[in-house]
């Protein structure tokens, strides 16, 4: 398939969820009386969950969890990883280095998931509690990833030049490696979105940052999964916008570098 055509499909494919996430409580409207749990028909055209709620009302206001923890949990976890990575890979001073990288590959060394059940053991962790954890887990990955990107720039002659004219620290290393880097960041960042989005429902599926009974749709699935073979909208509808979200903003990533010339770096 052509990039600009997966492009297309990635678009189509995370605007409906996406959608849903950000606009969907606005069309949800106020809670009406609770029927029988796991039915179908009598107004709820996706019927209701296990304690007798609308499912597509609990469907509008599930994903903006999911989406809004997920991006803040990037975000925070590069806001960190950049600054080390490239300080890592543009620094001389080889102390400087063993001292940012080696906690981090300590922390590289528990699985994510694990690291986060076990905190979450210890206090219960909001939406925000949530996503500090996740971005915690992300970052020695990302700060690799970074350092690698960026260690194949610093040593181009390039680099030694700009030093040898006596440009900042910022210039080199933000405006000439980190700039040559960026494509490498970029596939990276489609990727581990796609992943935090898997660790956020997988978090929210167990009960982690989240209330039982929450309006989510990895909690959706989670509570009703007991019915699924009674009513499945209430499991299959909400698991396919979680498939949909991170399928398609892999597409999109993925289309959009194949689909941008390749950058070489420039000459100062």
């Amino acid at each position: 398939m052509t990039a600009p055509r997966r492009l297309l499909l990635g678009t189509a494919v995370v605007a409906v969820p996406l959608l849903l996430a950000l606009l969907g409580p606005l069309f949800a409207g106020a809670p009406g009386p609770r029927a029988a749990s796991f039915t179908l028909g009598g107004g709820h055209w996706l019927g209701t969950d296990f304690v007798g709620r609308d499912v597509w009302r609990q469907v509008l206001h599930g994903g903006r969890t999911v989406v809004l923890t997920a991006l803040a949990a990037t975000a925070l976890a590069y806001l960190v990883a950049l600054p080390v990575g490239l300080v890592s890979a543009v620094t001389h001073a080889r102390r400087l280095e063993e001292l940012l990288m080696r906690p981090l590959d300590v922390l590289l060394a528990v699985p994510s998931l694990l690291l986060v059940l076990l905190v979450a053991s210890v206090f219960s962790p909001g939406a925000v509690g949530l996503a500090l954890l996740v971005a915690l887990v992300n970052v020695p990955d990302a700060a690799r990833i970074v350092r690698a990107a960026a260690a194949e720039a610093a040593a181009r002659p390039a680099v030694e030049a700009l030093r040898m004219q006596g440009e900042s620290w910022w210039r080199v290393a933000v405006g000439y490696v980190g700039r040559s880097a960026l494509r490498t960041l970029a596939a990276d960042a489609g990727i581990r979105l796609t992943g935090v989005l898997y660790l956020v429902s997988t978090a929210a599926f167990l009960g982690v940052g989240v209330a039982p009974d929450a309006a989510d749709w990895a909690v959706m699935v989670d509570r009703n999964r007991t019915g699924l073979f009674v009513q499945p909208w209430a499991v299959v509808v909400p698991a396919l916008l979680i498939v949909a979200l991170t399928t398609g903003t892999n597409l999109l990533f993925d289309a959009a570098l194949e689909k941008s010339p390749r950058r070489k770096g420039r000459r100062p």
